[in-house]
C-alpha cells in the first residue's frame, strides 16, 4: 500500500548512491546476494534472542534490496536479476518469522506458523498474478520499472519490514503482531484474488 510513495521519496538518494556504485564496478547482482546475506544474518541474531542487532542487520538488507534495483535501472536490468532479486526476497520474508519461532518455541512457534502460511497466500497471488500477466503482456502502471508485472495490495514490502521492525522492538508482543499482520495479509489476498478474478476474464 504504501511502497509506491517510499519508493519515490527515495528515489533520488538511492539513484545517486547507484551511480557511485556503478562507477565502483558494483553489480546489481552482489548487491541483491549482499543484502541476502545480511539478511540471513539479522534472522540469525533474532533467533538467538538479539532483537535489536538483527533489526539493524534487517534494515541493512532492506537497503541493498533498494540499491539494487536502482544499480540495475542506472546499468542494464536483466531477466536473471529481476529474479534473483525476488527469490532471495521471499526466502528473507520467511526467515524472519522462522527466526521468532526459534527464538522461543513455546510463544512464537504457532503464529510464526499462521503468519508464514498468510505469506505463501500473498507470495503466491503475487507471482500467479505476475505470470498470467507476462502471458497477457500486461504492464504496471504503478511500477514500471519493475521487472515484472507488480501487484500491489494492503500488505507490501514496507509494510512488512514495519512489523518486523516492531516485532524486533517489542518481541514480547510477537504473537501479537503476527497474527495482526496475518489478518491483514488475508485481506491482501482477497483483494488479489478478486482483482486476478477481474482482470483475466
Amino acid at each position: 500500500m504504501l511502497d509506491k510513495a517510499v519508493q519515490q521519496a527515495l528515489r533520488p538518494l538511492m539513484t545517486r548512491a547507484a551511480r557511485g556504485l556503478v562507477r565502483l564496478g558494483v553489480g546489481a547482482d552482489a548487491i541483491s546476494v549482499a543484502g541476502f546475506a545480511l539478511g540471513m544474518a539479522a534472522a540469525g541474531a533474532i533467533a538467538f534472542q538479539q532483537y535489536l542487532p538483527g533489526l539493524a542487520l534487517l534494515l541493512l538488507s532492506r537497503l541493498m534490496d533498494g540499491l539494487d534495483g536502482a544499480v540495475a535501472r542506472a546499468t542494464r536490468p536483466t531477466d536473471r536479476g529481476g529474479f534473483l532479486d525476488i527469490t532471495l526476497d521471499f526466502l528473507f520474508y520467511a526467515a524472519i518469522p522462522l527466526a521468532f519461532a526459534l527464538a522461543n518455541p513455546v510463544a512464537n512457534a504457532l503464529p510464526a506458523a499462521v503468519l508464514l502460511a498468510a505469506f505463501i497466500g500473498t507470495g503466491s497471488s503475487f507471482l500467479a498474478f505476475a505470470a498470467v500477466a507476462e502471458k497477457r503482456q500486461l504492464h504496471s502502471v504503478a511500477f514500471p520499472d519493475k521487472s515484472f508485472y507488480f501487484l500491489g495490495g494492503l500488505t507490501e514490502a514496507t509494510e512488512t519490514i514495519t512489523a518486523f521492525a516492531a516485532m524486533c522492538l517489542w518481541p514480547q508482543w510477537f504473537p501479537q503482531i503476527a497474527y495482526g499482520f496475518a489478518v491483514l495479509c488475508g485481506i491482501t489476498i482477497v483483494l488479489r484474488i478478486g482483482w486476478g478474478w477481474q482482470r483475466f476474464r
